[in-house]
């Protein structure tokens, strides 16, 4: 009896497991899509708010920032790929104990500040220096820490101020223009997170399925075939023929000479399309041309009618 019962509940494992999918979880557009990992799931709905997290080394190719890690939310499933947004980034433990050794002063830092869009970004700072140093002089390295942030995040998008924290540029700055002060042996940007996002923003929880996806696809291509037909209209136009080349089109209607196709031309007629959708009372108005020299015009045009 034991025997059976356990075979039931293996079954109903398997069966639990055969009814999930799989979902491809993909990084937001600054690192340019790149897949982060899978993630199994029975339903779209269970995806939403979930987090990852990747090392850069596995996500840009860049050995040396095999010791940071990006994390990730997904808000949002499109056919079988979660969408995410970053919400921070983090150092290993072990990196950071081999920054600290004895001797030196460790400076910790944590600022909350605002980005361009509105995101407000906790950023904690590690500086290390050479030697010990006392109170005051950290205190003095924080404050301008503090007014280098002050002038560089507010005018950064959350995309650009990730660059700059996770690619060193930001700590690169603190340890230029902190050096009158004490000079800093190293300076990491150690950890990062998006503790709130712009009010305007659209994080708007979505599950579009296949079909929905397939919809927007024929959409799309449907918007980019009619912006086609209006960039060949332009180009149309921008070919348009001089008053010459029109003159010598017009003088090979039969009775129209070069005077007449001068003079039909000047009335408004700048092709042999706009002759021939023209009326014969439209051809008399133009000065110079009599009824029945429209008439013939109209004839010559449109032999079959």
């Amino acid at each position: 009896m034991a025997r059976q019962k356990s075979r039931r509940a293996g079954r109903r494992v398997k069966d639990k497991w055969k009814s999930k999918s799989w979902y491809r979880i993909v990084a937001p557009d600054m690192f340019d899509g790149a897949i982060v990992g899978e993630t199994p799931a029975s339903e779209p709905e269970e995806l939403l708010g979930r987090t990852a997290e990747i090392s850069l080394q596995d996500l840009t190719g860049d050995f040396s920032k095999v010791h940071i890690k990006a994390q990730f939310k997904v808000n949002g499933v499109r056919g079988g790929e979660c969408v995410t947004r970053f919400i921070g980034h983090d150092m290993t433990s072990d990196y950071i104990r081999r920054l600290t050794r004895r001797r030196r002063s460790k400076i910790d830092s944590v600022f909350d500040t605002r980005t361009k869009e509105g995101y407000q970004v906790r950023i904690k700072i590690l500086s290390v220096t050479d030697k010990r140093i006392n109170s005051s002089i950290k205190q003095s390295i924080r404050d301008r820490m503090k007014h280098i942030l002050d002038e560089v995040v507010p005018q950064s998008t959350l995309p650009e101020l990730v660059s700059k924290m996770i690619f060193s540029g930001l700590a690169k700055k603190i340890k230029k223009e902190t050096k009158d002060i004490y000079p800093l042996k190293r300076v990491e940007i150690r950890k990062s997170e998006v503790r709130s996002v712009p009010s305007d923003e659209e994080l708007d929880e979505k599950i579009i399925s296949e079909e929905e996806l397939e919809e927007e696809a024929e959409k799309k291509a449907e918007e980019e075939e009619e912006e086609e037909l209006e960039e060949e209209a332009i180009v149309d136009k921008k070919k348009k023929k001089t008053k010459p080349e029109v003159i010598e089109e017009f003088k090979n209607i039969e009775g129209v000479g070069p005077t007449m196709a001068e003079k039909l031309y000047d009335g408004g007629y700048e092709s042999l399309e706009d002759l021939r959708e023209a009326t014969k009372e439209a051809l008399t108005d133009v000065e110079g041309v009599g009824p029945a020299f429209s008439e013939k015009i109209i004839k010559a045009l449109h032999p079959d009618e």
